[in-house]
């Protein structure tokens, strides 16, 4: 982002891109929120200090997506429930969809629901890989898929709703063993399906949702995107 600022901090139609995300939580119904800090914590715990309902984690080495939900244990130790992961820098998500996410995960007694889009701009995203009759198999990152793997055209939005028992138990098991050597919360997908869990690939997102914001470039689309919703 070439700024000193933290990249949640970066403002989309005059507001942090985090607190949009907070907003689509609340609409779906969270009342409890982690967010996890690192790189400048202090100046996103000042910018979100004044929100009752936040909570922060700190990850202080930045071992991948699994780590930073490692992260959260302590806070939510007490919390029996269900549990959504979402990213601070998707400020398009809808608390509709992160509403149909946990219902999904209710109705169908679900260990993890996975959020998923279609796009044929898939570069960076993970894949979504199926068996032939439709159900999830697993999520494969693009540095770790096969030729095949890499043209699927449905990815992983990074949004997720799980069982919160079952997600820390998956996360227990979860190993450096890819070529970034990182915790990949992916893999609790896959660790949930080989012990007999229900795990459900939902394709009810739009796109746009998973828009994240790595660039000056994306800040400016999600930033005319929001003004004219």
């Amino acid at each position: 982002m070439d700024s000193d600022l933290p990249k949640v901090l970066h403002p989309a139609a005059g507001r942090p891109l985090v607190e949009w995300v907070l907003d689509a939580a609340r609409v779906a119904g969270i009342g409890r929120i982690v967010v996890v800090v690192g790189h400048k914590s202090e100046q996103v715990r000042d910018a979100l200090g004044g929100h009752c309902d936040v909570s922060f984690a700190l990850q202080s080495e930045q071992l991948g997506t699994g780590h930073a939900v490692m992260m959260c244990g302590e806070s939510l130790k007490d919390h029996d429930g269900s549990i959504v992961v979402l990213n601070g820098d998707m400020p398009l998500i809808r608390g509709e969809s992160i509403r149909s996410l946990l219902d999904a995960q209710r109705d169908e007694s679900a260990a993890c629901v996975v959020g998923t889009a279609r796009t044929e701009s898939n570069a960076g995203l993970g894949r979504i890989v199926r068996d032939e009759g439709g159900e999830l198999l697993r999520i494969v990152e693009e540095v770790d898929a096969t030729p095949h793997e890499a043209a699927i055209e449905e990815i992983n939005t990074g949004l997720y709703a799980f069982d919160g028992p079952l997600l820390w138990e998956s996360l227990s098991r979860v190993e450096p063993t890819n070529r970034q050597g990182q915790y990949y919360l992916t893999d609790c997908a896959e660790i949930l399906l080989a012990e007999g869990h229900r795990v459900v690939a939902s394709c009810s997102l739009e796109i746009s949702e998973a828009m994240g914001v790595n660039t000056l470039e994306q800040l400016a689309e999600v930033d005319a995107a929001l003004l004219r919703a």
